[in-house]
């Protein structure tokens, strides 16, 4: 009776404490040591423990997060880690003692018994000294447990379960609670777990990986997280550069301005100060700008936009052109450039900086002109100061600049990079001067006649070193050396006269057939650098040479040629011909598809995009009347299908429309064996180009709307397909147009009604002439038919976009969806009633007897 008095008074007294403590943080040390001074007192340690699990039980039961009760959990928590170093024994006893009690208060089946035990026991081993004397079992129980809990359905649990293991996961002992966080991170639902187990995941090469992964995830506060970590606790030099480069690009593109920020944050405060001393240039080093140039153009207008980059000494373009000055007889004095190469990093740094400036100016400039008075002078005057800086910073001549550039490139391959950012700069200078226009278009020339670089292999034979199909081996160069053609030769027609004089000059050994494949490939591409940047034929006429005897004396000569990096060129230049025309010429079209036909797996690639593009710039029908059919003056909505293609005889070649000949593309055996190729193939071509047409399917009015079904059927087959799983590029083509196609209209959503059957019939197994093959197969045959199935619901049920449910014009024939209360009222064959009865039209014709299909 005693002590079940003395009991009833303890509890009393550890009660008030609590119900005190829950009020406030400013009175917790207070109370802290009363509630000391009370276990002291106590006549045991295990009557004291006792009576304050009693009297902490209601805290498992209170499942609101209220701010009193995390007080408590505070306090509680304070209370168990704070050793007294008059009662030390006494402390680590009671420590035991509770931990044991969350442990069964972790196992329990109230979920708010688990959430508040596991609460306590993060808040425990968070602020648990070093020095703390527990038991080596009893940890692995409370590991273990944690472990556990980690798998709970309650994401609150899961949370402090995780944080509770951050504690022990640095340990080498411990290494399966780092399998664990990476194993279960990828698979997390809830968004406060995953920030958790980012922000608990410490530095290594394991998990730099899965932190960089997060940068992706949807939720901007567990992508900002995966930065803060990245910058606490990863230094630059233990990334690897695909790391780096891929933290910054998503980081500095990230939607999110918090997120956004604190990438900006981790470059500017830990990689650029701290490993780089402030130096743009040095940041540039760590992140391989000759691989990853849009990286390090990101890095630098971030920079640039931040204030982070400052000019020191005067430094300038203009230091790497010295002069050396020679005294000849008398007083002549002559001039000796002499160039001190750029870096990569270096050139880059200055085109990035210079156009900045130039941009400014502009910007300012325009500001001035759109204001008035003082507003307008202080506009006027920030201007004329950003055009200042810019002219002490670019090379002093446009002889100097021609200098540096040329002894870029004359220093061979490793100076390429740099080369091209120079080459870029000419942008930003002046060549209004007649006699810096002279110098500058000499210079132009000798970029345009400089010949393909190549490489001899083991046999004796040339090989092109590039692309094969732009000016200099590559896109870039191409883009960087016609820049500078069209800044030099700014006036009308100008750059179309200097461009086909060199085409002319070039095409001379090729029209008198002693020009060698070589040859043939540096003429075709400078042709193809003009295709692409004239605007059309009538500014060609009259100059060297006329668009016609391009064609037939370059371009459909070299499609025939007898090397394939020839023919590969050329028929590239025959699309950009092809997309200048008014109406394309038989002749052009012709070679394409034979091409197309005819020609080995490259040259065939090459010829369907070429004739891709041309159909949809000119219209599937344009294609076919140039051959002499008629096809668009026919009826052709009562077309069912596409007509069966034999690509063994030419003779047919021009009776087939050119629809068919691409669909016809993906039923040709040699191509569907090419699939297993890692290597572009027809049919990602293909299905691209078909993706485009059926999402502009109202701009191309001539294909028949019964087509259409049978299209979007191929598609959705070979999205499921498992021989196109390595086409990587084509499948998040579809994946893009799989989410936009049924939103756009309502005749899209009867086209995929009715490519239903269709994908069933082709895709399970036992039906419609599918073979049936072994279990296994026609288990996953059927799995992936399920799939589809779902797939293409889950399109029917996708929402109109706020375009289609806008009613058009009232004289408009155009069958527009009604608008009820907001929502679309779909017609009946374009929602789910229509296609759950064709589904039912397909049941019921199947025969009566069941069979394994």
């Amino acid at each position: 009776m005693v002590d079940s008095d003395e009991e009833n008074q303890l509890m009393e007294k550890i009660a008030k404490i609590l119900d005190e403590a829950r009020a406030s943080y400013a009175i917790l040390n207070r109370k802290l040591k009363e509630l000391s001074a009370l276990r002291l007192k106590s006549s045991s340690s295990n009557q004291f423990f006792s009576v304050f699990s009693k009297t902490l039980t209601p805290l498992f039961d209170f499942q609101r997060r209220l701010a009193s009760a995390e007080r408590i959990v505070r306090f509680v928590s304070i209370f168990t880690t704070t050793r007294d170093p008059k009662n030390s024994s006494a402390c680590d006893e009671f420590l035991e003692h509770f931990l044991k009690f969350l442990l069964v208060a972790a196992a329990a089946a109230n979920k708010t018994a688990r959430f508040r035990a596991c609460q306590i026991v993060s808040e425990i081993i968070m602020r648990l000294p070093d020095d703390a004397e527990v038991g080596n079992d009893l940890w692995d129980e409370v590991i273990e447990c944690m472990k556990l809990r980690v798998q709970d359905k309650v994401p609150a649990i899961r949370t402090f379960s995780v944080r509770a293991l951050s504690r022990f996961v640095n340990d080498s002992e411990n290494s399966d609670i780092l399998d664990l966080f990476l194993e279960v991170l990828p698979l997390e639902q809830n968004a406060d777990v995953r920030k958790t187990i980012v922000l608990s995941l410490p530095p290594s090469n394991a998990t730099s990986q899965a932190i960089t992964d997060c940068t992706l995830d949807v939720n901007e506060s567990v992508r900002k997280a995966a930065y803060c970590v990245l910058a606490n606790k990863f230094p630059l030099q233990s990334l690897s550069i695909k790391l780096r480069t891929i933290i910054l690009r998503r980081g500095l593109a990230d939607r999110s301005i918090v997120v956004s920020r604190e990438c900006l944050k981790l470059m500017k405060d830990e990689w650029l100060i701290k490993c780089c001393n402030g130096d743009p240039v040095q940041l540039l080093k760590y992140l391989d700008v000759e691989t990853y140039e849009l990286v390090g153009e990101a890095v630098m207008e971030a920079l640039l936009k931040d204030g982070l980059v400052k000019l020191h000494n005067g430094a300038s373009i203009q230091q790497h052109i010295s002069s050396t000055t020679d005294r000849i007889e008398g007083s002549l004095i002559f001039l000796s450039p002499r160039i001190q190469l750029m870096e990569a990093e270096v050139a880059l740094y200055w085109r990035i900086l210079c156009k900045h400036l130039q941009s400014e100016a502009q910007a300012k400039g325009s500001d001035a002109a759109a204001t008035m008075g003082t507003e307008a002078a202080v506009y006027a005057a920030e201007a004329s100061d950003k055009n200042d800086l810019l002219e002490r910073i670019l090379p002093a001549t446009v002889s100097d600049y021609i200098e540096l550039v040329k002894a870029h490139i004359d220093a061979g391959s490793n100076y390429r990079f740099a080369s091209r950012q120079l080459l870029l700069l000419g942008q930003m200078l002046d060549f209004s001067d007649a006699t810096n226009r002279k110098f500058a278009s000499t210079f132009v020339q000798e970029l345009l006649r400089k010949p393909l670089e190549h490489e001899v292999d083991n046999d004796g034979n040339m090989v092109v070193i590039g692309d094969g199909l732009s000016l200099g081996g590559e896109r870039d160069w191409a883009v960087a050396v016609s820049s500078l053609a069209r800044k030099v030769h700014a006036a009308h027609g100008e750059f179309e006269e200097a461009v086909l004089t060199i085409v002319e000059e070039l095409a001379q050994p090729c029209r008198e057939r002693t020009a060698d494949f070589m040859q043939w490939m540096h003429s075709l591409a400078v042709s193809g650098l003009f295709l692409e940047n004239v605007k059309s034929f009538r500014c060609v006429h009259g100059k060297a040479i006329e668009p016609e005897e391009l064609l037939q004396s370059l371009l459909l000569p070299g499609a025939k040629h007898v090397h394939l990096d020839v023919q590969r060129i050329a028929i590239r230049c025959l699309g950009l011909f092809g997309l200048l025309e008014r109406i394309p010429s038989d002749e052009l079209v012709k070679q394409l598809r034979r091409s197309f036909m005819k020609g080995p797996h490259p040259i065939s690639i090459e010829a369907s995009k070429v004739l891709i593009d041309l159909g949809m710039w000119h219209g599937p029908q344009e294609l076919d009347r140039v051959l002499g059919q008629d096809l668009y003056c026919q009826q052709r909505d009562d077309k069912k299908g596409f007509s069966p293609v034999n690509f063994t005889d030419l003779d047919e070649d021009s009776n087939v429309e050119t629809l068919d000949l691409l669909y016809a593309g993906f039923e040709k055996e040699e191509w569907q064996n090419s699939l297993t190729d890692e290597d572009d193939s027809v049919h990602a071509v293909l299905g691209e180009g078909f993706a485009k047409i059926l999402l502009l399917s109202e701009s191309y009015p001539s294909i028949p709307a019964t087509l259409h079904p049978l299209l979007l059927s191929k598609l959705i087959i070979f999205y499921f397909s498992n021989v196109t799983e390595h086409l990587q590029r084509l499948r998040q083509c579809l994946s893009v147009f799989f989410d936009h196609y049924p939103s756009l209209s309502a005749n899209h959503k009867k086209c995929l009604s009715k490519a239903f059957i269709p994908v069933m019939r082709s895709m399970w197994p036992g039906i419609n002439g599918n073979s049936g093959a072994s279990p296994i197969v026609v288990s996953r045959m059927r799995k992936h038919a399920v799939q589809a199935s779902r797939f293409m619901l889950q399109m029917m049920q996708v929402p109109l976009y706020t375009k289609e449910t806008q009613p058009g014009d009232e004289n408009s024939t155009r069958d527009v969806p009604e608008v009820i209360d907001g929502s679309v009222e779909l017609p009946f064959e374009c929602g789910e009633e229509g296609l759950a009865i064709r589904i039912a039209k397909e049941v019921a014709s199947f025969c009566m007897k069941k069979t394994a299909a």
